[in-house]
């Protein structure tokens, strides 16, 4: 059998003829960290005294000793690269073996019977794209960084939410690979589904060595019991697995997640015959996957609408409740399978059920997708390329077509895979951005993305949808970015107008939209030490990375609320709550709309360091108050009130995307801003499965347009699906929705009242003034987005719950753990809502 030997020690980085330690995987600057050569680039304005890192060359190197760690002899030794970031020449004893320049695809080189001192010269990612650039000529992008003529991961180099730190090193992991006869080249599984029966049809490469050409070789294949098996023809085999009555992999919210183990064994028959039952049963190389049976389509078909942009899976029809994923860490080595799980638990917890991985990234870890397999997660893979005009010229056009080969084959076995996409954005910036004019007839990527690409992935994972971008309207026929047809990137609404102009169209499927603001106090406060917080003080405004972003969180706070001058708490306070208002706004109107529009993909999930930006998980893993209001506009089930024209008033929406009728007497009422009510109704409604409910608000239970003084409650019972976390409303079970007919800074809130009760659960706490604590508030008053911000009471502190609204009387109950401070004057500090202008 094939012999591993992982490379993972041994290892140093020269620095200026001095020797260090190195960590493989790795990279240069987490080396240097390590041995406090550099300081924490992710602290203070550290980030500008580690910008020469990336601008020179390093080579790491180690001893390859005579078959080193060889348990029986082979025919051959390789040595496996999983990852080199980027340009790197590689030599042993002297000699080279090879020089690679892509980030994103996998390298191997015969090094069998020699050993020697084992080198990896990188060069600086900067020369690299110069020395390209000077071969295919000048592109434009949107930042004044080269990404576009290295293949490299494209934020290295800085984004509006991330630092530019270019990396270098062996970012995956390192080994020597020893085999005879033959190994198993590449497998490919073609995995379908149709009336119960699961088929997977496997494709597999063989490589042989010289003594293994007139070898008889079979390959063997096994899942879920049933078995199969095929002579090798030459270097290839083609061997089908057919299974009876399999259970189908559903996304999150759809069903369960079964997955199966799929085996593949490469045998050397003549071998096996000549053992004759003996130890040597001629097995030479194995190879074992899990997959899952799903059916997933995509619907773009035309419509009165425009062009639809549908996912069914399994026949189902499915509104998609996503999230865009950014590498989460600046230095990717560093992402570790649990903290994959980590941060994917934390998006299937917000009711998400897709995660898009943006283009400007990488191609993540095996065990981001496994996560995703077992989670229920639909994943939208895109190719990596994003605002920028690409060559489409040598050396990049084959660096893209191995790169795309290669990531194909490895992803293609995982079921939470659904979609490919060509770019991020391309399209639309050669439309727009200005890029025609200055390219003047030169190459931009348009052949990748609707043409290279698109090939790529037919021939090699035919089973999945391809799109050729995000946004794209599905040809050129319209506009990249028509909301009408296909995916639409909706970024007016952040970058100049209110976020209540969400509501102004109804796109088909909105795969990018998303507001601002600052991380949790916690971690702004590890990551600028000792600094006297200001939205402008020097760390805030280096850790803000958006084109004016800090004016356009002033504009979109100021249109809703009066700016708390020189009160930083209140500003981080009401930066979070527009960010969770706005993008709660674009979901319940667009969800409202289904099936129209078929899904809306949140602009960002995660973070890869502490900064101000669009996610919902801020760089330290905690979650901001957006978090919390995905869970409640990501449920099943829910309730919302729409504006609506001046004739016709507000109307209700009632959401039902779980699998059974809901049955749901919705009580609207109009309330005065002191809590007492004017008008009240009940409504006796049931909603379909996967439907929704829409209907205009009576007008005698209807606030005046323009009324500083009255607003509009529904509250609906769910059940005991629903949790406290998840509804606006006060009671368990419940969910509320609510319209203000005019800005927070206009309408006449009441100075807010409520009592505060800790409570310690018996058998919590320490006895140290640490523990987990349940804070019951009970209002005497109108409290508007009452919001606990846990990681007051101590950095570990978590909060099960976001924003919540209470009437005159009413209580909730917030369940906090590991908090250092637990007496009820710090859980009063920590405890922000509403107040009158």
């Amino acid at each position: 059998m094939k012999e591993l030997v992982q490379l993972t020690e041994g290892w140093s980085l020269d620095h200026d003829g001095d020797p260090l330690p190195a960590r493989v995987p790795g990279c240069v600057h987490t080396d240097l960290l390590a041995a406090g050569r550099i300081p924490d680039p992710y602290l203070g304005l550290n980030e500008h005294e580690v910008a020469w890192v990336g601008r020179r060359a390093w080579t790491y190197s180690r001893a390859l000793e005579p078959d080193e760690a060889a348990e029986q002899p082979h025919e051959r030794t390789d040595l496996v690269f999983d990852g080199l970031d980027t340009a790197a020449l590689i030599t042993l004893d002297g000699q080279e073996l090879g020089r690679t320049r892509n980030m994103h695809r996998r390298y191997r080189f015969d090094v069998t019977g020699r050993h020697g001192l084992l080198r990896v010269e990188f060069a600086s990612a900067y020369d690299e794209a110069d020395a390209v650039r000077a071969l295919t000529g000048e592109r434009p992008n949107v930042y004044p960084e080269p990404f576009q003529y290295v293949r490299k991961m494209a934020c290295a180099f800085g984004w509006d939410w991330g630092p530019t730190l270019v990396t270098a090193g062996m970012w995956r992991p390192v080994r020597l690979e020893r085999w005879s006869t033959a190994r198993l080249a590449r497998v490919r599984p073609l995995v379908t589904v149709r009336d119960g029966v699961g088929r997977v049809e496997l494709r597999v490469d063989v490589e042989r060595t010289g003594r293994g050409a007139g070898r008889r070789l079979e390959v063997r294949a096994r899942a879920g019991g049933v078995r199969a098996r095929a002579a090798v023809d030459g270097n290839a085999a083609v061997l089908t697995l057919e299974l009876p009555d399999v259970e189908l992999w559903w996304p999150r919210g759809y069903g369960e997640q079964p997955l199966y183990d799929l085996d593949v064994t490469l045998v050397d028959q003549d071998a096996a015959d000549d053992a004759a039952g003996g130890a040597d049963d001629g097995r030479l190389d194995h190879w074992t996957r899990r997959i899952g049976f799903r059916d997933v389509v995509l619907d773009r078909s035309p419509d009165e609408h425009g062009t639809a942009f549908t996912f069914l899976v399994n026949g189902v029809p499915v509104f998609v409740r996503g999230v865009n994923w950014i590498p989460d860490d600046a230095f990717p080595s560093r992402v570790t399978p649990g903290r994959y799980r980590a941060r994917l638990e934390q998006a299937a917890g917000a009711g998400v059920d897709l995660v898009r991985i943006w283009g400007g990234g990488i191609y993540e870890d095996d065990a981001f997708y496994d996560a995703c397999d077992e989670l229920g997660l639909m994943v939208w893979q895109d190719f990596l390329f994003a605002c920028a005009a690409y060559p489409e010229e040598q050396p990049l056009r084959g660096e893209v077509e191995a790169e795309a080969r290669d990531n194909v084959v490895r992803l293609m076995p995982h079921p939470s895979l659904v979609l490919w996409n060509g770019n991020n954005e391309n399209l639309w910036g050669f439309c727009d951005w200005g890029w025609e004019p200055a390219l003047d007839g030169d190459s931009w990527g348009g052949g990748y993305y609707l043409d290279l690409l698109p090939r790529v992935v037919a021939e090699l994972d035919p089973t999945r949808a391809y799109t050729a971008g995000s946004p794209w309207s599905g040809s050129w026929d319209h506009h990249p970015n028509d909301p009408a047809h296909g995916t639409h990137h909706s970024w007016e609404v952040w970058n100049r107008r209110d976020y209540a102009e969400y509501r102004d169209s109804v796109p088909r499927f909105v795969a990018e939209f998303g507001w601002q603001a600052p991380p949790a106090m916690a971690t702004l406060r590890r990551a600028l030490p000792g600094e006297s917080l200001a939205p402008d003080s020097p760390g805030m405004l280096h850790h803000q990375k958006a084109e004016d972003g800090n004016g356009k969180l002033a504009r979109g706070l100021a249109r809703h609320f009066t700016p708390p001058e020189g009160d930083f708490d209140r500003w981080h306070y009401l930066t979070q709550v527009v960010q969770a208002r706005a993008v709660a706004t674009g979901i319940e109107h667009w969800r409202s709309h289904w099936p129209v529009c078929a899904g809306t993909v949140v602009w960002q999930l995660n973070d890869c360091w502490p900064v101000s930006s669009w996610a919902a998980v801020d760089g330290d893993g905690r979650p901001k108050p957006l978090y919390h209001e995905l869970r409640r506009v990501y449920a099943d089930r829910l309730l919302t009130l729409q504006p609506g024209g001046d004739a016709d008033g507000p109307v209700l929406a009632v959401v039902n995307q779980s699998a059974e009728p809901w049955h749901a007497p919705v009580t609207l009422r109009r309330v005065r801003a002191d809590g007492s009510t004017v008008a009240e109704q009940v409504l006796d409604l049931t909603v379909g499965a996967r439907q929704v409910h829409r209907r205009t608000v009576p007008r005698d239970l209807a606030p005046d347009a323009a009324s500083a003084e009255e607003f509009l409650v529904a509250d609906a019972e769910t059940g005991a699906e629903a949790d406290a976390g998840s509804g606006a409303g006060a009671g368990t079970g419940g969910l509320r929705a609510l319209h203000f007919p005019v800005p927070d800074k206009d309408f006449a809130h009441p100075a807010p009242r409520y009592d505060v009760e800790v409570v310690t659960p018996a058998g919590e706490g320490d006895g140290g003034g640490r523990g987990n604590v349940e804070v019951v508030v009970t209002a005497h008053t109108l409290v508007r987005d009452l919001l606990l911000q846990a990681d007051r009471l101590g950095p570990d502190a978590v909060c099960d719950t976001g924003l919540r609204t209470l009437l005159p009387g009413e209580s909730v109950r917030l369940r906090v753990r590991d908090a250092a401070e637990t007496g009820e004057d710090a859980v009063r500090t920590a405890l922000f809502c509403v107040e009158p202008a």
